[in-house]
């Protein structure tokens, strides 16, 4: 797998609490989007950290081609 499979064309909104660890999935193949949940075995691709700075919602990319990965740049519009 070269390329990420496209998880949604829409970001994952999610509260996060100051603090916590989260892992974006991204390859796209994780049945717990967002979140890794082990899919990515046997690919190129690793779950990307995220440490939440304070409590509040973020957007998580979901088409998985953001460059500011793990959280959306809008990339999704252009797909």
């Amino acid at each position: 797998m070269t390329s990420p499979n496209i998880a949604q064309k829409a970001p994952f909104p999610v509260d996060v609490k100051t603090g916590d660890k989260y892992f974006w999935c991204a390859c796209g193949k994780s049945a717990n989007q967002p979140f890794c949940d082990g899919s990515h075995q046997g690919t190129d691709f690793l779950p990307k950290p995220y440490t939440a700075d304070q409590d509040s919602t973020v957007y998580f990319c979901g088409c998985k081609h953001s460059k500011g990965a793990p959280l959306c740049d809008g990339t999704h519009e252009t797909l």
